[in-house]
């Protein structure tokens, strides 16, 4: 999604039951998608999406897996759509970081090529194969949850538990991606990202397809930016969690710009923000999201990088093993 989730989102106000009529029909269509068999690639297959349209955590989670199959001994690849990418027609291709720029392959393409192999392209099956050929072992569709082109052998969802599910309601009413219990009826597991001390537990959840992860900042960035005098920009679906995240690690945050979710930035912006900083005597800090949409030679800026951290890896680990495992078993059969 290239836009920034509305405040009406949140609550059952005026403008989300106008638009409920729309709701419930894209509601019905995304039932109805969500619940085709799919296409069985010859690599296992693990979908991972959020149970909203933006700023659940699904990104940072689809690496998370990636480290852990790698860990593993597995060899995994991503497909995914390339998100802002300006050629969406083209046939599925493998991301080159040395030559590929996210009008090309989307910011989040650059992210997980970062990590293992990526394919960009609409036609799943096809990236599917193009990964089979290049030797991979398991594929992660990142936001492959709700499309279901290719059927998958273990699902996850992303929550982020301050947002929820908002106001409950499918788009246009709100920011469910299809209805919840569509969703909830087809995740195997569901992880709960930053859960804090107040809603660690969602009661539309069963505790046993429920994990806890929280989003860990490396030392050395913390001391970095501890006390320093920051301006902080994103162009994120909910950007107020990043902005949040520099405030916990002590970051001096005299001011925040918030873009829509995969902007690309004009030099005026880039103008602007320098600008903004240099009044300030401030440093800029984006996400490692937005550094892969930005003119590095424009301004100045720093980066906070992010990872997750899960409770209970073991018994994370032993579903993955226990899925793959039944995965190749069904394809020797």
């Amino acid at each position: 999604m290239l836009i920034s989730a509305p405040n009406f989102w949140r609550v059952n106000g005026v403008a989300a039951r106008i638009l409920r009529p729309l709701s419930v029909l894209y509601g019905v269509l995304a039932d109805r998608r969500i619940a085709r068999p799919g296409l069985r690639a010859s690599l296992p297959t693990i979908a991972i999406g959020g149970l909203t349209c933006g700023g659940d955590g699904k990104t940072p989670l689809a690496i998370f897996v990636a480290k852990l199959l790698k860990e593993m001994g597995e060899r995994p690849a991503f497909l995914t759509r390339g998100h802002g990418r300006s050629n969406l027609t083209a046939p599925p291709f493998f991301v080159d970081r040395k030559y590929h720029n996210a009008h090309q392959v989307g910011d989040e393409g650059l992210l997980l090529a970062h990590e293992a192999i990526t394919i960009v392209g609409v036609d799943r099956f096809s990236a599917a194969q193009l990964a089979l050929g290049a030797g991979a072992s398991v594929l992660i569709l990142d936001d492959g949850f709700q499309s279901r082109t290719l059927a998958p052998d273990l699902s996850l969802l992303a929550l982020d538990p301050i947002y929820g599910v908002g106001n409950g309601f499918c788009l246009p009413a709100g920011p469910l991606r299809a209805p919840l219990a569509s969703q909830l009826a087809r995740a195997e597991i569901c992880i709960i990202i930053n859960p804090d001390n107040y809603k660690r537990e969602q009661p539309f959840l069963s505790k046993s397809k429920t994990f806890h992860a929280y989003v860990d900042v490396a030392k050395l960035d913390c001391m970095k930016l501890t006390g320093r005098r920051i301006i902080a920009f994103a162009g994120l679906a909910r950007p107020e969690k990043f902005f949040s995240t520099l405030k916990q690690i002590g970051a001096n945050c005299v001011a925040e710009r918030a873009f829509s979710d995969h902007h690309f930035y004009t030099d005026k912006e880039l103008v602007a923000l320098r600008n903004l900083a240099e009044r300030h005597e401030a440093l800029l800090v984006t996400t490692e999201k937005d550094a892969a949409r930005l003119d590095k030679f424009m301004i100045d800026y720093d980066i906070l990088p992010i990872k997750l951290v899960l409770e209970n890896q073991k018994d994370f680990v032993n579903i993955l093993t226990t899925a793959l495992e039944r995965a190749r078993l069904i394809r020797r059969s």
